[in-house]
């Protein structure tokens, strides 16, 4: 089984229910193992709201309809190799640069589809 690591920066959140897990204490230092349903959205939630700044609070409402890339100016194609990296550490995968395309950071649901595809294969 492997874990994840939710987030390694203080990142305040109120309770939304995620998973059942209560974020009222943040994320720091909380791990997961991967394959609890919904664990890899959990943390690709923590690394958009650490890594591009997002208020954790607006990355609890996106679904999986929500626009990414062109629609966040947070995620600009400097920020791409950083949320990258990040999905890489916290998951514990590896992303190869001729994976990286639009389409998989088009929306909220086909980032969260790649991270999960990744950590299954």
């Amino acid at each position: 089984m492997r874990e994840a690591v939710l987030s390694t920066a203080s990142c305040r959140m109120p309770s939304i229910g995620l998973v059942g897990r209560d974020f009222s204490d943040g994320f720091q230092g909380m791990t997961v193992t991967v394959n609890d349903p919904g664990a890899t959205e959990d943390v690709v939630r923590a690394v958009l709201a650490d890594v591009l700044g997002l208020d954790p609070i607006r990355v609890a409402a996106f679904d999986a309809d929500t626009q990414l890339f062109g629609s966040l100016p947070e995620l600009d194609s400097m920020a791409v190799a950083g949320l990258l990296t990040e999905l890489e550490d916290r998951l514990g995968i590896m992303i190869d640069d001729d994976e990286v395309d639009g389409e998989m950071l088009e929306s909220f649901g086909a980032l969260v589809a790649f991270a999960e595809a990744k950590v299954g294969a």
